[in-house]
């Protein structure tokens, strides 16, 4: 396994199946602060749940695609990022994260979504990277922007969540544009 740290205490590796007591106990920390900017799938009751993600996460990987990372500060499973799509074929992928509120602010999210962008675009060969997030969520759109994304659109009141249908923000990041970041 392999563990790349990023800054104070904070490492960033595979998060996999036989880690869901742990992503369970994460998510009883971090569910409601979360619930409403991430999938409703994702945000598991229990530790089947968590196995079920984690192992719904796995089987796509062995194809070559999606992929689930934690991030663990001192120990303590955090939060995590992933490409919730990776498509070779297309050369394109999305990426999102979550993060419990105990570690917000200490640009991990930034980093560990960089690590990730970094391999998709320079040794995978991606052409196009995405990310996604509802239009109210500021914190998320400023990942973004801190990544060197561009608004590419809205897609206006795409979004349910608790009766209200919300608007999604797409950003994107090209390749060359990447590269000329010097990431």
């Amino acid at each position: 396994m392999f563990s790349l740290p990023l800054r104070d205490g904070t490492h960033l590796g595979p998060l996999e199946v036989w880690h869901a007591e742990e992503f369970a106990h994460h998510l009883d920390r971090a569910r409601e602060h979360i619930r409403p900017w991430v999938g409703s799938a994702f945000v598991t009751d229990d530790v089947d749940g968590a196995r079920a993600t984690l192992q719904r996460y796995a089987e796509r990987q062995a194809g070559d695609g999606a992929r689930l990372y934690g991030l663990w500060r001192d120990g303590v499973l955090v939060g995590g990022v992933m490409f919730t799509a990776f498509d070779v074929a297309a050369g394109s992928c999305e990426i999102g994260c979550w993060l419990e509120p105990s570690s917000e602010g200490r640009g991990l999210v930034t980093r560990a979504c960089g690590a990730l962008l970094d391999w998709a675009l320079t040794p995978r060969g991606l052409h196009r990277a995405e990310w996604h997030c509802r239009a109210d969520n500021d914190r998320s759109s400023a990942v973004a922007k801190r990544l060197g994304m561009t608004l590419e659109g809205v897609r206006r009141e795409v979004w349910p969540y608790q009766g209200v249908r919300y608007d999604k923000q797409l950003w994107a990041v090209l390749a060359p544009d990447w590269r000329a970041l010097g990431r």
